[in-house]
């Protein structure tokens, strides 16, 4: 449906990376707007959030799971999001490449579908509110892997 794709450099080894980024414990709150969160566990997490966006009211449940890894090279994320009258499903993939000064993690997440509400959504809105989230959730996570 709709893809986005990057790059980020890292200080951290792949191996510091990659038990972080395949740690559902620590991905949840790296996401923006969450309110609670019902499960952690290392290949799961559960939560509540309040998006920031007038086209979704009220809060979304979101399901993380970390689907595949390959230890420090690899990471699949399925993300599946419902609300009132909504859902959507979005896949992340994180490919992990050692660099001389850390690592280089390249990233596709993709949204598999739209249900509801969101489909009717202009593309155009969608897209723009993915790339904000997914910038978000970047600096969120660059911040607390330095805090760690």
């Amino acid at each position: 449906m709709l893809q986005f794709a990057g790059d980020k450099e890292l200080t951290q080894s792949p191996s510091v990376l990659w038990s972080k980024l395949s740690d559902a414990r620590f991905l949840v709150k790296c996401i923006p707007g969450v309110e609670a969160t019902a499960v952690a566990e290392q290949g799961k997490a559960v939560c509540t959030l309040r998006p920031g966006f007038a086209f979704v009211r009220g809060t979304l449940e979101l399901t993380l799971i970390v689907a595949d890894t390959v230890a420090e090279q690899s990471i699949r994320l399925l993300l599946h999001g419902k609300g009132i009258g909504s859902t959507n499903d979005v896949e992340a993939n994180l490919n992990l490449v050692p660099q001389p000064n850390g690592t280089r993690v390249h990233w596709v997440a993709e949204i598999k579908s739209l249900g509801g509400l969101l489909k009717a959504v202009p593309q155009g809105l969608i897209k723009a509110s993915a790339q904000k989230v997914i910038a978000d959730a970047v600096a969120a996570i660059e911040a607390k892997l330095q805090e760690a």
